[in-house]
C-alpha cells in the first residue's frame, strides 16, 4: 500500500501525496496548486515523478503546468479529458504501475464527463476518486447525469469494504449534515457528525474514510434503503420507483440543502 499524506490547498482540497518506503519517489494526486506542492516536497525531501489527475477541473490540475516545467514527471490522466496537460492518457480497465504497485483505472462519470478514479487492490486497498465518492456525499452532477453517477456508486459500494478512500475535498460535516436530514434515526451518522468534529476541532482531515462507513452513513450509496426511499419520496412528492430516480432524487435535494 501507498504511505498517503494531505498537502492541504485552496479551502478545502487535499491534494494526495504517494510514497512507499525506502523511496525518495512520490506522486501527487489533482495538484490544483504548484506551490503547496512543491513546498511539501522541500520540506520532506522529496522527488515528484508523477501526477495523477482524476478530471479535469481547475482546482485539480491548475499546478500541472508549473510542476511539469520544475520537474520531471509523468501526468496520468482521462484520455477524454479536456484539460491538455495528460502525457499518458488512460481509459476504463486500464493499469499503471506506480512504485512497484498497480493502480486499477475505472471511468465513472457523473461530476464530468471525464471523470476517472485509481484503485490499488491488496490486503490494504486504496480508492483516489477524486469529486466522486465523498465522505457521506457524491460530487454534483456538473456534466453528467444521475444514471452514470449511480452507476459510478455501485462500482464504489461493491469495492471490498476496508478500502480507504481518499476524496480530495474536505466536505464532510456538510455532507453528514444532510445525510442525518435524510436519515434521522441513523445512529452511524451520528457517531460519524462526532468523530469528524472532533477531527476537525483539532485541524485533522476527515480523511480517509472507507467503504464500510460509507455503506453505513452515505445516503448515495443507501439509495435501496427504506429510510432513504421514504425520505426521497416525501421531498419529490411522488413515489419513485428506481433506484436511480431515488438517486436523482436526493443528489438534487442536496444541491438545494
Amino acid at each position: 500500500m501507498f504511505n498517503v499524506m494531505p498537502i492541504p490547498a485552496f479551502n478545502d482540497n487535499y491534494i494526495w501525496a504517494l510514497t512507499v518506503p525506502g523511496s525518495d519517489e512520490v506522486a501527487v494526486v489533482d495538484p490544483g496548486d504548484a506551490n503547496v506542492v512543491n513546498q511539501f516536497l522541500k520540506e520532506n525531501n522529496l522527488q515528484l515523478t508523477t501526477i495523477l489527475i482524476t478530471h479535469h477541473h481547475h482546482d485539480h490540475t491548475g499546478g500541472v503546468s508549473q510542476l511539469c516545467d520544475e520537474h520531471s514527471v509523468i501526468v496520468y490522466g482521462p484520455a477524454n479529458s479536456p484539460f491538455e496537460g495528460i502525457t499518458h492518457k488512460l481509459t476504463d480497465g486500464d493499469q499503471i504501475s506506480l512504485m512497484r504497485l498497480t493502480l486499477n483505472i475505472r471511468e465513472v462519470p457523473g461530476h464530468t464527463l471525464d471523470h476517472i478514479s485509481y484503485y490499488l487492490a491488496g490486503e490494504q486497498p486504496q480508492l483516489f476518486c477524486g469529486d466522486t465518492l465523498f465522505l457521506a456525499g457524491c460530487g454534483r452532477l456538473f456534466e453528467g447525469n444521475a444514471e452514470q453517477m449511480h452507476r459510478a456508486m455501485e462500482y464504489f459500494r461493491h469495492l471490498p469494504d476496508s478500502t480507504q478512500i481518499y476524496c480530495t475535498h474536505e466536505y464532510s460535516l456538510a455532507n453528514l449534515a444532510f445525510a442525518a436530514a435524510v436519515e434521522p434515526a441513523n445512529k452511524h451518522i451520528k457517531e460519524a457528525i462526532e468523530h469528524c468534529a472532533q477531527l476537525r476541532e483539532s485541524g485533522q482531515p476527515t480523511l480517509p474514510t472507507n467503504i464500510a462507513i460509507e455503506k453505513q452513513i452515505n445516503p448515495f450509496l443507501r439509495c435501496s434503503e427504506a429510510p432513504v426511499r421514504q425520505s426521497a419520496e416525501q421531498f419529490a412528492g411522488s413515489q419513485l420507483t428506481s433506484e436511480v430516480a431515488i438517486f436523482a432524487t436526493i443528489r438534487e435535494w442536496k444541491n438545494q440543502f
